[in-house]
């Protein structure tokens, strides 16, 4: 089960607190500057392009923009990540819940997340949990795949009762 008591959801949050907790707060912006931060390529890719398609700014990117052109949404000036990084992309879906409780808002996440998100999401986890040193941020990656799983499992179950 992936919610509910027991699930996987409170397992991996549960475990994200206690690290939290175990870990000093310079420790944890030690371990986020290995994995992400460096002048080649980082020790985990956080962009969906590269999960893709093994390159960044690829044709994922490309489709990303039209369908957030689409939603009258862009990159602002001066962020340097590109759209498919995946702490913006759940920023556009917080985006889409926000604006759009209603049946057409339930489609445009669906749509976006199976789009944009479902493809990668769990590989970028996986990436996570092997990268060499990580601790905080293996958890981090758990409570992620916990999350979105119940998110695919939830569209999943709209687009079946669409049909």
């Amino acid at each position: 089960t992936l919610g509910g008591e027991g699930g996987e959801l409170p397992r991996a949050w549960a475990a994200l607190g206690a690290a939290a907790q175990a870990m000093a707060p310079q420790a944890v912006a030690d371990e986020f500057d290995a994995l992400f931060v460096s002048v080649g390529k980082p020790e985990v890719m956080s962009n969906g392009s590269w999960y893709l398609t093994g390159f960044l700014q690829e044709e994922p990117l490309a489709e990303l923009r039209d369908d957030l052109a689409e939603l009258g949404l862009g990159r602002r000036p001066g962020v340097t990540e590109t759209e498919d990084h995946i702490a913006a992309l759940a920023e556009v879906m917080r985006h889409l819940v926000l604006t759009g409780p209603d049946e057409a808002g339930l489609e445009r996440q669906r749509r976006f997340f199976g789009r944009h998100i479902a493809p990668w999401y769990a590989q970028f986890a996986g990436a996570l949990a092997a990268a060499p040193g990580a601790d905080f941020y293996a958890k981090v990656g758990g409570l992620l795949a916990a999350f979105m799983d119940i998110e695919r499992e939830a569209f999943d179950m709209l687009e079946a009762e669409a049909r």
